[in-house]
């Protein structure tokens, strides 16, 4: 504990050059006594450590007594403290290795370049959770984070809806998807993903695992993600969409894919630019509130119950206009009847 507090002191003098005992003690969170003792330790063992005295004196180091990381241009310094993701890592249980890391490198860097941080900080800030979504760690999310560091097998006791499984995991990483951990992990031959808030117990023990080589996390849930996605969108609806109402698509469709699909199916435009197109959905009610953000801009031609929920939707949105002046009785929708 001594010992990292002694390095730390010694950085922080490389990074600010002069700090007063009062300063030190609160960056290292101890009393000024502590700090004192400190500094005659760090002289005592050949650290160059001394004091300017007077209003404006404190603590530092003698001139060349420091390590600088050269060639980094600034926009590779304020990325590098871009990329400490500082939530997540807390998440993890590694706030003060990150910290600690920054510290390092902050005091490395040339004096032109130790504003870094706070240009950063000033500029980006990272709020992973999704609206409405409690920000708290998942209870076993740090220990899973040291098992996957060290490759350590782990007993995973795990809810899955009324029943609680039991797994012997190779746990190879963790993932953070909207504001939610998952861990990726092996169990026999197989890959298994896991959601970490459904966790309920570790057991990580000394057993060591092989990494199967060339694996790929980034790629294991980029192509998981899309396999989830369509496995979700198993039913189909026929539209014919505006100019604008396929424009729009792209915001309000389920998935990426959906969207793709829909464009790359879609048949030659009329004489007002409608197209004829069929979109993957997950169910028609799903289907029903997607497409109901496009307005007046999409016709349902199949499902028929589909259509007919749009029609009654129409139907209803008509009789609260009727009264506008310059409102259009009759059925709003273009192209109605068109199979």
């Amino acid at each position: 504990m001594r010992a990292s507090r002694l390095i730390s002191l010694v950085l922080l003098l490389q990074s600010r050059e002069t700090m007063t005992a009062a300063e030190l003690a609160r960056e290292l969170e101890v009393s000024e006594r502590t700090v004192y003792r400190d500094v005659l330790a760090l002289s005592a063992a050949g650290v160059p450590v001394y004091a300017d005295r007077g209003r404006s004196g404190g603590y530092r180091l003698l001139g060349g007594y420091r390590t600088r990381l050269t060639g980094l241009t600034r926009d590779e310094a304020e990325a590098l403290f871009l990329a400490g993701l500082p939530g997540p890592a807390g998440d993890m249980g590694l706030a003060d290795a990150v910290a600690a890391a920054e510290l390092k490198v902050l005091a490395a860097l040339p004096p032109s370049l130790r504003d870094a941080p706070a240009r950063t900080g000033q500029r980006f800030h990272l709020d992973v959770p999704g609206w409405f979504r409690e920000s708290t760690p998942p209870p076993w999310l740090a220990v899973l984070a040291r098992a996957v560091w060290r490759d350590r097998v782990v007993e995973l006791r795990y809810r899955r809806g009324e029943r609680e499984v039991i797994r012997t995991v190779e746990p190879y990483g963790l993932v953070l998807k909207s504001g939610v951990w998952y861990m990726v992990g092996r169990v026999g031959d197989g890959w298994r993903t896991y959601r970490v808030d459904r966790v309920i117990g570790v057991a990580a023990g000394e057993d060591t695992f092989d990494r199967e080589e060339g694996f790929d996390l980034g790629a294991y849930w980029r192509e998981q993600a899309e396999a989830f996605l369509r496995g979700m969108l198993r039913a189909e609806v026929r539209v014919r969409l505006s100019p604008t109402g396929l424009r729009t698509l792209r915001h309000v469709a389920e998935a990426p894919f959906a969207y793709e699909e829909a464009v790359a199916g879609a048949g030659e435009p009329d004489g007002q630019g409608w197209v004829v197109t069929r979109l993957p959905v997950e169910s028609v009610p799903v289907a029903y509130d997607v497409l109901l953000r496009l307005g007046p801009e999409v016709e349902v031609l199949d499902p028929p119950e589909l259509r007919a929920r749009f029609a009654e939707a129409a139907r209803r949105s008509a009789a609260r206009y009727a009264d506008v002046p310059g409102a259009v009785p009759g059925d709003p929708t273009p192209g109605a009847g068109q199979r």
